[in-house]
């Protein structure tokens, strides 16, 4: 496993996955400290993972490398069977990024893009996304679910009205039960409608409801720091073959959340003097 992690970290650039690539550089692609900003993973841990001192990575962990890695299914199907890990089946909530879809979100800087698995956990983002809602690299488990956030009061940046929040649960919770119908076997997905059935009565409630859909477009108010309030709209993709979500936040042409995502583009997640 740490020659086959070690290899395929070779082969990427830091610049093809938003990273500088200047100063001296010995590895020939990503550092180790790189690699763990991507997989949201310590840096102890991927050093152990590569000198074979971290044996039993779980699923998680695994996916994340994966995605980090940009390894294809064949390779992350390696990936798994090197940990001793059963590889990730059809019944089971997929994070994997196929190619054409990486090589489309690597096109599309201009706005900012996140990318969520069926259960709606945060699985990719770029820069212009990160620079809008604050960087989420340090955020592990359920902090990167944003449903699970909502229903726990973690609303970050988003300002929402009444009828807003409402429509958002309501969206939010329909698509995460037609999730749980097409992955009935997946535990993480189990587990994570359990844990938000008990800390939320609203959830709980549209829960038993039997309510069904999707969730595909909105809008946001979002107070940013340093550029002010953007009202932005909110559409949510999905890419065929991969039950991936990818949402993508826009504004009119000419407007002042236009304007204001321009500048963010400009200042990233930097707080100006």
């Amino acid at each position: 496993m740490g020659r086959a992690l070690h290899g395929w970290r070779d082969r990427i650039a830091p610049g093809t996955v938003g990273l500088p690539a200047g100063g001296v550089r010995r590895a020939v692609g990503l550092r180790r400290e790189e690699l763990a900003q991507l997989a949201a993973l310590s840096v102890d841990y991927i050093t152990r993972l590569e000198q074979g001192r971290a044996t039993s990575p779980s699923p998680q962990v695994l996916a994340s490398l994966a995605r980090a890695l940009r390894l294809s299914a064949d390779e992350s199907a390696y990936l798994h069977r090197l940990a001793g890990q059963p590889e990730p089946g059809p019944g089971h909530v997929s994070s994997h990024i196929p190619p054409g879809l990486r090589r489309l979100l690597d096109q599309l800087a201009g706005a900012p893009l996140s990318v969520h698995d069926a259960a709606w956990n945060l699985v990719e983002w770029n820069r212009q996304w990160a620079a809008l809602f604050g960087d989420p690299s340090a955020l592990r488990g359920r902090e990167r679910n944003i449903v699970w956030r909502h229903f726990a009061g973690r609303t970050g940046r988003v300002r929402q009205t009444s009828e807003q929040r409402a429509a958002f649960e309501a969206a939010t919770v329909a698509d995460l039960r037609a999730a749980t119908a097409r992955y009935p076997a997946d535990p993480e997905l189990r587990s994570l409608v359990r844990d938000l059935r008990s800390a939320s009565a609203v959830f709980a409630e549209l829960w038993d409801s039997g309510i069904v859909g999707t969730h595909a477009s909105g809008s946001k108010s979002v107070d940013h720091p340093e550029v002010g309030t953007l009202s932005l709209d909110c559409d949510v993709l999905v890419a065929a073959g991969s039950d991936l979500r990818v949402v993508a936040y826009t504004a009119a042409p000419g407007s002042e959340a236009a304007e204001r995502l321009r500048l963010l583009g400009v200042i990233g997640t930097q707080a100006m003097n």
